[in-house]
């Protein structure tokens, strides 16, 4: 297995580990909706850092790694914290009052946040297809929100609670990236993944009351579902992310995360029975299209690379 992956180029296993990040982080959207109908926003984000963060250590231990060194600690602390830790509780409580197609195109905005501080914190270059590539992939967002005023929904406080509590995670979601890039500089991908799952943990830890109580009421599917949610979405989904950003600039990257709506949209249909009105799939076509924009090279580019 290890002499054929080393037959495989860099740019083969970024795409790959991009595309797994993709599918892995579209369906957590839909197990969230599913197990959060058990377990409160906190219980369900400290369980789903638990079973990340056992998964995670044993990786460590069968790879004979150990912390990272001091320079990747800041980086650590921030994206732990804010990412692993607030992200996820503001995703689980927005997904409690909005759907799960809905509340993964309100997330992601984050990749326009992402872009923006990147090229302010960390000097990135913002070319033109990345930023008109974001720009059609945020206004297939604004549509998904005018088909849930259109629908009706739950109206009200309720709904607006939900589409801000999805804003607040697509910032800590961009944060929490932006805070990442640099501390891959000091470590690999599976230690800064880890240290950061096990501060989430910690940061989550005054919700471990609340796991405690609802553990045992909980169906098995939801507790199975939170399982899933640590070991594929969190664990593995995460290093693979931390691999291809450290092969890739922020915003470049941030950019692909804008499929994740359409195949959310997906997967809440068949597995939730969460029939998209046609402004959502709407929207989601938009989100793909923004995303073949912002991936795509320049004429003269293509050219001066067959050339060479």
């Amino acid at each position: 297995m290890k002499s054929r992956l080393s037959l495989l180029s860099p740019g083969v296993l970024t795409v790959g580990a991009v595309s797994f990040t993709v599918l892995a982080w579209a369906s957590a959207f839909v197990a969230i909706r599913s197990a959060g109908a058990a377990y409160s926003p906190g219980a369900l984000a400290l369980g789903r850092l638990l079973a990340g963060s056992l998964v995670l250590v044993v990786l460590l231990i069968v790879r004979r790694e150990g912390p990272p060194p001091r320079g990747a600690w800041r980086g650590i602390l921030v994206s732990g914290v804010v990412w692993f830790g607030g992200y996820m509780v503001a995703l689980n409580w927005g997904e409690r009052l909005v759907d799960a197609g809905t509340a993964s195109l309100l997330v992601n905005i984050g990749p326009i946040l992402m872009a923006l501080l990147a090229a302010r914190l960390l000097g990135e270059a913002l070319p033109p297809r990345l930023l008109a590539g974001m720009a059609v992939s945020f206004a297939g967002a604004v549509v998904v929100g005018l088909s849930m005023s259109s629908s009706g929904g739950d109206g009200g406080s309720t709904s607006i609670l939900g589409v801000v509590l999805c804003l607040l995670a697509a910032v800590a979601y961009a944060t929490g990236v932006v805070a990442q890039k640099p501390a891959l500089s000091f470590g690999t991908p599976l230690q800064i993944t880890a240290f950061s799952c096990l501060t989430g943990a910690v940061a989550c830890l005054p919700f471990i009351g609340q796991l405690a109580r609802e553990l045992p009421a909980a169906p098995l599917s939801a507790t199975l579902g939170m399982v899933y949610l640590g070991v594929v979405p969190t664990a593995l989904a995460f290093i693979t992310w931390s691999y291809a950003l450290s092969r890739m600039p922020v915003g470049k990257l941030g950019s692909t995360t804008y499929a994740v709506p359409a195949v959310v949209v997906l997967l809440s249909w068949v597995f939730l029975g969460e029939v998209p009105a046609w402004l959502t799939l709407a929207g989601g076509v938009l989100c793909l299209a923004g995303v073949a924009v912002s991936r795509s090279r320049p004429r003269v580019e293509k050219e001066e690379s067959v050339a060479a």
